[in-house]
């Protein structure tokens, strides 16, 4: 375990929440499980997910996440934006503006193609103005209205 874990505070659905973590992006296991009682409801779990260590736990609902908190999920390609929002959109997820999306427990998500970073940090300004305004008007990414956007400019 790192020095700096996240910790997520869920108000009621962190059982449900790992299970769907852990099952759809790789490299992920649920690695400890406390409950309230032998058959009682999951109160606080360990868990990874895409490599990443999380730690979790059932608080109530005095507790909400806002996106002042996300999840980067750094994407191969548009195949693989395609998949992770099809797997969030299918357990009940909220689409947002620029890639975002809230998933039914509460957590934001942003599925990137790392497409977009490489043509956002291109020197060329004007470049880097056409792909965000392009981005800026995307609910799900699209590399390949991005990558025009950058030709064009």
């Amino acid at each position: 375990m790192s020095k700096i874990t996240p910790f997520l505070m869920f108000n009621d659905g962190l059982e449900a929440a790992i299970e769907f973590y852990t099952s759809t992006f790789p490299d992920s296991e649920i690695k400890n499980v406390a409950r309230n009682g032998k058959d009682g409801p999951v109160t606080s779990a360990e868990f990874i997910v895409g490599g990443q260590f999380f730690m979790g736990y059932n608080g109530g609902s005095y507790f909400q996440f806002s996106n002042g908190f996300s999840l980067f999920v750094n994407c191969e390609n548009q195949e693989e934006v395609d998949k992770y929002w099809n797997k969030l959109i299918s357990a009940g997820a909220t689409p947002q503006q620029c890639g975002w999306i809230t998933d039914p427990f509460g957590l934001t998500w942003q599925i990137v193609p790392r497409r977009f970073m490489e043509l956002i940090n291109d020197p060329n300004p004007k470049k880097v103005q056409a792909v965000m305004s392009a981005m800026m008007e995307m609910i799900k990414l699209d590399v390949a209205t991005l990558e025009k956007a950058y030709n064009e400019a």
